[in-house]
């Protein structure tokens, strides 16, 4: 199996989701996965909302990576699973809230939980690493998860 992996640095300022959205619609168009798809949807809605809680948050610098992995070694092939994975100084781990009627946060780890075909955290260093992925061939679970939080903690032995 091949594993692309890029990344970007983000400041702790909310105009870096931003740069960082069109950062990942670049490097995924540069993978073959199309703007227009609702995969290229999916990830970046995603991408907006992990890197959204780390400048949010945490107040910390954050590092943004999108693994791509396929199968094969050419560079035609079309990646199996992308996991998108944002990475912090903050040890205080991700708190999944349930917004009521307009509040205008709180349903960010929600969405994630909807729209990733797995998600979870873990401890890394003094910060912790929160990282959710798609599969290809579901292009997501296109929320039918109803928002039950299923996520899946790593916690250091």
């Amino acid at each position: 199996m091949q594993v692309l992996q890029v990344q970007l640095e983000v400041r702790p300022d909310p105009s870096e989701v931003g740069r960082a959205r069109r950062w990942a619609r670049s490097r995924l168009a540069g993978s073959g996965i199309a703007a227009d798809e609702p995969l290229a949807e999916t990830l970046i809605l995603l991408v907006s909302e992990l890197v959204t809680n780390a400048v949010v948050h945490t107040g910390c610098p954050a590092v943004l990576r999108i693994l791509l992995s396929g199968r094969g070694t050419d560079a035609e092939t079309e990646p199996e699973t992308v996991r998108v994975e944002v990475a912090d100084s903050c040890a205080r781990p991700p708190r999944p809230r349930h917004a009521e009627g307009d509040e205008t946060g709180g349903r960010g780890l929600e969405l994630v939980d909807g729209l990733a075909d797995r998600w979870g955290w873990q401890r890394e260093g003094s910060g912790k690493r929160i990282w959710c992925e798609v599969d290809r061939s579901g292009a997501g679970n296109s929320l039918r998860n109803g928002f039950g939080f299923t996520y899946e903690a790593v916690r250091p032995v």
